[in-house]
């Protein structure tokens, strides 16, 4: 496994978990600078590329849009034009988000042929990525490579440090013993653990072909699991000891969508892929991560392997029961 990415801060689970150490060559780079990426992915011989590299933080679109347009299009196109070029790559996955879709305020879950759009910067970028994306296969076919785009939740995680996101501050509050302060606790959202969608990523990656080239595949939770914010922090604080609040902050923010939810049938029915985790065992595995690793039992990398290999047993029994 090669990685390519820009440096990132020293409080991200990458440094803290000590990722370098498992990879085989890790580049330092932007993927808007498609010649060092395209030399990068050449010099890795790898024939599998996942795209999950983005401005992904919705708030930082409304300070930063012109940033979030570049990285998020504008680099799309820089990876997948770098995949297209080098003749050992036969797969390649655009990750995007469950917010490509226009927002209708629907209470059933978005599908794949659903239209996409976008009322904030961020949502709208990613919207094009998905389009970028098309145009690209459609376009610039090559035998033997074939394209997908991919579609998660609101992913939660231990080692979370991801800017203005909800787990890091229930996290940073509830260990520092104040009530955590939450925008939008009436907004609903597909909550699922990162290990979710990530098996999704590689099940698609591995299943991709010629016949499933240029389609788009959802990665979501079950409809129950799609909850609100503020009963989201209630679970969480639950797991945490007990003893932690959350309160609503009258500064409401920016626009963001009212209610998020994804329909992943279809890549339970082609690929075989569903939810392990339901919320409350997501929500278990972020608090205990924490939990272990802020008492200093386990260190951020032994915390997180011990994790992937429960979640990968896990699945693994989830999967001989569905008969797969």
């Amino acid at each position: 496994m090669h990685g390519y990415a820009l440096e990132t801060p020293s409080t991200f689970l990458y440094h803290r978990a000590e990722v370098a150490d498992l990879i085989e060559r890790d580049v330092r780079g932007d993927i808007r600078d498609t010649d060092a990426l395209t030399r990068a992915l050449r010099e890795s011989e790898a024939d599998v590329v996942l795209h999950l590299a983005a401005q992904s933080v919705v708030r930082d679109s409304y300070s930063n849009p012109r940033e979030t347009w570049s990285s998020n299009v504008e680099g799309t196109f820089s990876v997948l034009e770098a995949a297209r070029s080098v003749d050992a790559v036969s797969r390649c996955v655009v990750v995007t988000t469950d917010k490509v879709y226009r927002n209708e305020e629907w209470e059933w879950g978005y599908r794949e042929t659903d239209p996409l759009g976008g009322d904030d910067p961020y949502s709208a970028s990613k919207a094009c990525a998905e389009l970028v994306t098309h145009a690209m296969a459609v376009s610039f076919p090559r035998p033997g490579y074939a394209v997908a785009t991919a579609r998660a939740g609101n992913v939660i995680g231990g080692g979370d440090a991801t800017p203005d996101a909800l787990v890091p501050e229930l996290v940073a509050s509830f260990a520092a013993g104040r009530p955590a302060q939450l925008r939008y606790p009436r907004a609903v959202r597909p909550w699922q653990h990162v290990l979710e969608p990530l098996n999704g990523y590689l099940t698609l990656a591995e299943r991709l072909s010629a016949d499933l080239h240029d389609t788009a595949w959802n990665f979501g939770p079950r409809p129950d699991d799609q909850v609100a914010v503020g009963e989201f922090a209630t679970r969480m604080a639950a797991r945490w000891d007990g003893s932690a609040t959350w309160a609503a902050t009258g500064d409401q923010g920016p626009h963001e969508a009212g209610l998020l939810a994804l329909d992943s049938s279809r890549a339970q029915a082609r690929l075989g892929w569903s939810p392990v985790l339901d919320v409350d065992e997501a929500i278990g595995f972020t608090t205990g991560w924490e939990r272990a690793v802020r008492g200093g039992l386990e260190s951020p990398r032994e915390a997180t392997r011990r994790q992937v290999e429960e979640f990968t047993r896990r699945a693994t029994n989830h999967d001989e029961k569905a008969g797969r």
